[in-house]
């Protein structure tokens, strides 16, 4: 009986799973594989709240094919060294598996494609993580799209997805299992346990994932749009860590969607064109960035930023990592992040705009700190939403575009609930002042415990002055003559 090892990535899952499908079909023996090889990212190995995240999902992956009669074997890389062992321990003659787009990734598998094959080996990948494909999506002159509203418009224009495929019943095995390491080995998970939070507000799996699809479905699809900007309410659906560890796909998202909403009664456009499913869009429009753009991750799509002249002050970036810039939405933002590995969208936003125009801090120095903290943590996504923040990639938030800390907070978490969790000094206060605390008459700061038993840093900068320094540097970045 013949063998085909599938190579599982950024695609832990069963259901959906089109290189698991295809090797199916073939009627042989399937080994799933995972290969741990983080010197092969290219710089960009997974950060300590996704490789917490990972070795869940990769616990729940084994789990998930151990009642399909299979096993996950998981080795350490480099990969085509180690794919090649498994081909010899196993006597397999074809390789599949999903592709990736991080430009390292992809030249890497390139490479590792054509050695297979020269090893006279059956290779072939599949689309398990985007419903449209970087290359099969151009403007009118063939160009790529630099502006998100024309993509996503073309995008709708395009067959949509297939339908996705089932899960499997049973996954035969081989006559005989290779040697799997033990996941404790890849020592994802941290040494000192600081874990608690992520343990708390997640699900890492296949199965987490379907649960947050429908929990959002039935409790926040009606009112996304209206609520999505809300980060004291539970408005969004959380799929973020799962579509990036491929614990669903984006195309189970397209068509649960259609069955929710013809279920529900709704018409399609009530679906297709959703606010959430544009979200969704902007999640592809990032990895079509990505693929035309290579060089994002680490410099800017416009090249006038940069000779940028960002700030290095110590100082000021640990009090904005920490949670203590004294702006309470922003340390709300930033204690979410490190105390669950993630954070709200519209946080997020702006607690990107406060580093690089209240603190004229680089984009970059976000990228690796979210990079480093998120369990979501995406090249893509990450790369677009700093670069966006930042006024220097595709379809950028216009320079003079500078978010109010205390208005944001104010408008979209008006009574302070969301700050209130976060920011526990602040509890006590009153609504009127919980956005700007160092407002406060000294008698509702004494009579709150802000000066003594839960101290609360004052402002790092003022909004109002670091607002104004941040719009002539950037003005003076865009000029023709503005030197080197």
């Amino acid at each position: 009986m013949g063998v085909t090892l599938v190579w599982f990535r950024l695609d832990l899952r069963v259901t959906d799973n089109p290189a698991l499908t295809a090797a199916l079909e073939r009627g042989e023996a399937v080994v799933p594989v995972f290969i741990w090889a983080p010197e092969e990212e290219g710089g960009w190995a997974p950060g300590a709240a996704s490789r917490w995240w990972l070795h869940r999902s990769l616990e729940a992956l084994g789990a998930e094919l151990r009642t399909q009669g299979s096993r996950l074997i998981l080795r350490r890389g480099p990969a085509l060294e180690t794919l090649r062992a498994l081909v010899k321990e196993t006597g397999a003659t074809t390789v599949f598996w999903n592709r990736r787009y991080e430009p390292v990734i992809a030249a890497r598998d390139a490479g590792l494609e054509e050695a297979l094959r020269a090893d006279g080996l059956k290779t072939e990948s599949f689309n398990s993580a985007l419903l449209f494909e970087p290359w099969t999506v151009a403007n009118k002159t063939g160009r790529p799209f630099q502006v998100f509203t024309p993509f996503w418009r073309h995008c709708l224009t395009l067959p949509e997805p297939a339908p996705p495929m089932g899960c499997p019943r049973a996954v035969k095995s081989p006559a005989r299992w290779p040697k799997s390491e033990p996941l404790a080995s890849f020592a994802l998970e941290p040494r000192t346990d600081w874990a608690a939070g992520l343990r708390a507000a997640w699900r890492p799996g296949e199965a987490g994932a379907g649960a947050s699809l429908r929990r959002f479905c039935d409790e926040a699809f009606a009112r996304y749009g209206e609520q999505r900007n809300r980060p004291d309410l539970a408005g969004t659906s959380r799929l973020s860590p799962h579509l990036h560890f491929g614990e669903i796909g984006p195309r189970q998202i397209w068509h649960g969607l259609r069955a929710f909403a013809s279920g529900a009664g709704l018409p399609e456009h009530a679906w297709r064109h959703s606010q959430f499913l544009t979200e969704v869009g902007w999640r592809e429009f990032a990895h079509h960035l990505l693929h035309h753009f290579p060089h994002t991750p680490t410099e800017p799509l416009r090249p006038d930023f940069a000779r940028f002249p960002w700030r290095a002050n110590a100082a000021w970036l640990k009090a904005w990592q920490g949670g203590r810039t004294g702006y309470p939405v922003v340390d709300a933002g930033m204690r979410e992040l490190w105390s669950t590995g993630w954070m709200h969208n519209r946080v997020r936003m702006i607690v990107a705009s406060f580093l690089v125009k209240d603190l004229l801090i680089s984009w970059e120095e976000g990228v690796r700190w979210f990079w480093d903290t998120l369990v979501d943590a995406d090249l893509a996504s990450n790369t677009l939403g700093w670069q966006w923040t930042a006024g220097c990639g595709a379809d950028a938030a216009p320079y003079f575009r500078v978010f109010n800390p205390v208005t944001q907070g104010e408008k979209f978490d008006p009574h302070g609930d969301y700050v209130r969790r976060w920011v526990p000094e602040l509890a006590s206060l009153p609504t009127a002042w919980v956005h700007r605390p160092w407002k406060a008459p000294e008698q509702v700061r004494r009579a709150a415990g802000l000066e003594s038993q839960r101290p609360y840093p004052p402002p790092v900068v003022s909004h109002a002055i670091a607002r104004e320094v941040a719009l002539e540097a950037f003005a003076r970045t865009r000029r023709p003559d503005s030197g080197t």
